[in-house]
């Protein structure tokens, strides 16, 4: 299991974001040497945790529950099926593009190690939105992404650390519920009744998705208030 590509993005102004502003970072690219990593500071201020990459929505993106963006290149492979066209990496927005890692069968809490020093762990989903679909240029695509269950992982930084193309990735903790990546994308997306589900990974949900969960035990009556 290895990094293929550490990718990073500058801000580019298009005509498919809602961002004020009209720029976005989305657009990432594979970065030759070494990339420093760290907690960017919490959400609304906090952008991306790799140094070099910009976040331009802070209050739908960035902050320390959603500092770093994987996606695993046999994914990329599969959209390339789908879409019949080439896929490079970096171009679904991550910032790290895997070889061998079960992106999205990685459960919430997961903890990676990234090279020497970098420690990471999976928080929840990537959830698509109107740039990502102006970004792909793909009629539909919001749906058609939430549909197929490959959304790539959100991580925290637990230590920070340098990473670079051929780091290894290496599984170091791997919690005992089954609460994983593609189960938290369903609950938040097409299954709400997977949402009290969640709970089961602890503090190691993305808060967002602990408030989803609970405010829909209490909108159907399955907690008290």
């Amino acid at each position: 299991m290895k990094l293929l590509s550490v990718n990073v993005g500058r801000a580019k102004s298009v005509d498919y974001t809602d961002t004020p502003g009209g720029r976005t970072g989305i657009d990432k690219e594979p970065v030759d040497g070494a990339v420093r990593v760290t907690a960017p500071g919490p959400k609304g201020t906090g952008g991306s945790g790799l140094s070099g990459d910009t976040i331009c929505d802070l209050s739908h993106h960035g902050g320390n529950d959603q500092a770093v963006y994987a996606f695993a290149r046999e994914d990329l492979d599969e959209w390339e099926r789908l879409l019949g066209r080439t896929l490079r990496n970096g171009g679904f927005g991550e910032n790290l593009t895997t070889s061998g890692v079960d992106v999205n069968g990685a459960r919430i809490g997961e903890r990676w190690r990234v090279g020497p020093d970098l420690l990471l762990e999976v928080t929840s989903s990537r959830i698509p939105c109107r740039t990502f679909q102006g970004h792909v240029g793909e009629k539909g695509w919001v749906r058609r992404f939430t549909q197929t269950v490959l959304p790539g992982a959100y991580l925290r930084v637990l230590e920070p650390g340098e990473i670079r193309a051929g780091d290894q990735v290496e599984i170091v903790h791997r919690p005992d519920h089954e609460i994983t990546v593609a189960l938290q994308f369903r609950a938040v997306t097409t299954e709400r009744t997977l949402l009290p589900r969640l709970l089961d990974a602890g503090d190691a949900l993305h808060p967002e998705s602990t408030a989803r969960a609970l405010k829909y035990l209490k909108t159907t009556g399955q907690q008290g208030s």
